[in-house]
């Protein structure tokens, strides 16, 4: 190891009376590369807010620079150095590129008015360095995702920050934005900046760190060089066992069509998609980024209206018009964005879990509270969140317990289709696994599940049948038995 820069050691945190952190420890070095590999609750999200300073650790100490130090607020981990780059991109969508970049530290001039004109040419700067081809004049709400993380990259580096934190940068980005900020990384890395990388992605771990610290139930449990170790140790130090069954696909009796979709189209999205799913079957549906397989699911849910097509649910044409439509005929959908889009993160787990279905727990323009909260008890246990309590917000909750949340609330409406989109991106392999299992007993009781999902061991593993999109239109489907790697890949790009 390199010369450190900040050492923890002994982190203690709880909230509520829950330990998050028991004896949290990291050691960060110049110009190497961290990866924290834990499973979801295992103090990793807990630890990073400590380091920049949105909480107080209970117990323990944080060294920088030999030197120990209290971080009291997000003011005082940027000025001392540390910055953080989150999985949800943190900027401001109406103000412009450059006074995201700047927003906390900008340029003044006389008289301590903001100078403009050198606040703009520092952000010209700053992205050219990252080789990023778009003005700092424009609002930040026309970005991309990738490009929204390359200003959230440039405003760290703005601020001369020593230690960058990337908590589940290529979470949301494609395979070529993951590769444009993989070289982000080997530039920090070069500039003698400590990198900590937060990653569920282990060939993203194995090719970018240099050393590994592993976290479980909210204490340090492994750390050392990469090039000693393996993927199949990291698991087993993350979930204290080996993973021996990583898709734990049950085997289901397959009965009749539950949904079917005849030449759905929408003006500039997807042409002429086709395809059915059985009671019993998982259906994966596998396209590279633009391919229009989510804004399929959103057309079946009633998000968005298609131009033409038929959608069918367990025999009966229906016209889906709206979520509410969708949900009354039995068909529901975790959305991708969990956390804009799929759960209302502020808000209790049971009023989450009992949302959709608040009308049927109500009498006379009340919510009967006793049946809404052993619907939620019911709901939360059979997923077996892991939470302080039903009255816990969800905001408080690991990554892969949001999730868990998400698809308990859809469950109790009854319903009989699941549409999952990429039901595990940004969750832990010991949670993905518990995803996995869920879905292979949900068929198993005769519901129907389309499941989205850019990982192509995740759509071979558990699906029945899998279909490719590419450019909006379905290219292929496969039966499990001949759904190669290689005969995906070739239809997903079309080739």
């Amino acid at each position: 190891m390199t010369h450190p820069i900040l050492t923890l050691s002994g982190i203690q945190k709880s909230f509520a009376g829950v330990r998050a952190l028991t004896d949290g420890a990291l050691v960060l070095a110049a110009g190497e590369v961290t990866a924290l590999v834990g499973e979801n609750g295992a103090g990793k999200s807990t630890l990073v807010k400590i380091l920049t300073g949105i909480h107080r650790p209970d117990a323990g100490s944080i060294v920088l620079d030999g030197r120990e130090v209290s971080i009291g607020s997000a003011e005082e981990a940027r000025r001392l150095g540390i910055t953080a780059i989150h999985q949800e991109a943190v900027v401001f969508d109406e103000l412009s590129v450059a006074e995201n970049i700047f927003v906390s530290q900008r340029p003044r001039g006389r008289f301590g008015l903001v100078d403009w004109k050198a606040m703009r040419a520092r952000a010209g700067k700053l992205l050219a360095e990252l080789e990023a081809d778009f003005d700092v004049d424009l609002p930040v709400k026309a970005l991309s995702i990738a490009q929204k993380h390359l200003v959230q990259i440039a405003r760290a580096l703005s601020g001369e920050a020593r230690v960058v934190i990337m908590d589940e940068p290529t979470a949301a980005l494609s395979h070529r934005e993951a590769e444009d900020l993989f070289r982000i990384v080997a530039r920090l890395k070069a500039e003698g900046r400590a990198v900590l990388f937060i990653s569920h992605k282990f060939e993203e771990i194995m090719r970018v760190a240099d050393r590994y610290a592993v976290f479980r139930d909210g204490a340090a449990v492994g750390a050392g060089a990469i090039a000693e170790t393996t993927t199949d140790a990291l698991i087993r130090l993350m979930v204290g066992r080996p993973v021996d069954q990583v898709f734990p696909k049950l085997p289901a009796e397959v009965g009749g069509e539950m949904l079917a979709v005849t030449g759905l189209s929408h003006p500039t999205e997807f042409d002429d998609v086709s395809f059915a799913v059985h009671a019993g079957e998982i259906l994966g549906v596998y396209g590279l980024v633009g391919s229009g397989r989510s804004e399929v699911m959103q057309a079946i849910f009633g998000l968005t209206r298609a131009s033409r097509g038929e959608i069918r649910v367990a025999g009966e044409a229906l016209s889906i018009d709206s979520p509410a439509a969708a949900i009354r005929a039995g068909v529901v959908y975790v959305p991708e964005d969990r956390q804009s889009q799929g759960a209302i993160l502020p808000m209790s787990i049971t009023d989450n879990i009992t949302l959709p279905g608040l009308s049927r727990l109500s009498r006379a323009g009340f919510t009967d509270r006793r049946r809404e909260a052993a619907v939620a008890a019911r709901y939360g246990g059979r997923l077996q969140v892991k939470m302080a309590g039903l009255d816990q917000p969800v905001e408080d909750l690991s990554g892969g317990n949001q999730q868990k949340v998400v698809i308990a609330k859809w469950l109790a409406t009854g319903p009989k289709v699941l549409i999952l989109d990429e039901p595990t991106k940004g969750i832990d392999v010991g949670s993905k696994a518990a995803v996995h299992r869920f879905m292979s007993e949900l068929v198993g009781q005769g519901l129907a599940v389309v499941m989205v999902s850019s990982e192509l061991p995740e759509v071979l593993g558990m699906s029945d049948r899998v279909l490719v999109m590419a450019r909006g239109r379905v290219r292929a489907t496969f039966a499990r038995a001949d759904a190669t790697p290689e005969a995906v890949v070739r239809a997903a790009t079309d080739a």
